[in-house]
């Protein structure tokens, strides 16, 4: 079966836990009030009918929603163990988040060397707020896949959004995995 890692990292009060129980069809609801994550959540599920170079198949995903609070940056270094991808949110009626997503990049995409094609960029507009982004995106992200989010006005359109990145992150694993063990051979 095909496995990943993948995190889901932004600044606080961003919509990471909203994002990541409503991708992993978690029924833990927060009641509208705001309940900050200490440290890290680790939601489990399985995705069917992932188009994986041309097969349907069926992967497992851990997905990490992991605290915006930077107190907890000793933990970092184990959020980073075998991560496969990342996913960036943050809520673009907050001027100052273009430069918390420039360290949560830096920090966890370019240092670990993650691939961009491995990273989204979710803009999660939060419910009663307009649909326009005012976040400057700073430049060195700009060839990351960028998505809005609106979850009252299509929550259908993120759950595609989200399984055609896993179709190409699925890909590229499964076509690095080959040439590894190409490289074993010969």
């Amino acid at each position: 079966m095909n496995k990943a890692k993948i995190l889901v990292l932004g600044p606080c009060e961003s919509g990471k836990t909203t994002i990541s129980n409503f991708l992993a069809d978690a029924t833990e609801t927060s009641g509208g009030e705001y309940h900050p994550t200490q440290g890290v959540r680790i939601l489990e599920f399985e995705n069917n009918g992932l188009n994986v170079a041309g097969r349907s198949v069926t992967a497992e995903i851990e997905l990490w929603d992991c605290s915006g609070n930077q107190k907890f940056e000793t933990c970092w270094p184990a959020f980073m163990k075998d991560t496969n991808g990342v996913v960036l949110v943050y809520n673009p009626d907050q001027p100052n988040h273009d430069k918390q997503l420039e360290m949560w990049y830096n920090t966890f995409v370019y240092n670990l060397g993650i691939r961009e094609s491995h990273c989204i960029l979710l803009a999660h507009h939060k419910p009663s707020t307009s649909n326009q982004n005012t976040v400057q995106i700073p430049s060195s992200m700009s060839k990351v896949m960028q998505i809005q989010s609106n979850l009252e006005d299509d929550a259908d359109g993120l759950r595609r959004d989200f399984g055609n990145y896993l179709s190409k992150l699925f890909t590229q694993l499964s076509d690095k995995r080959e040439q590894e063990e190409l490289s074993i051979i010969n």
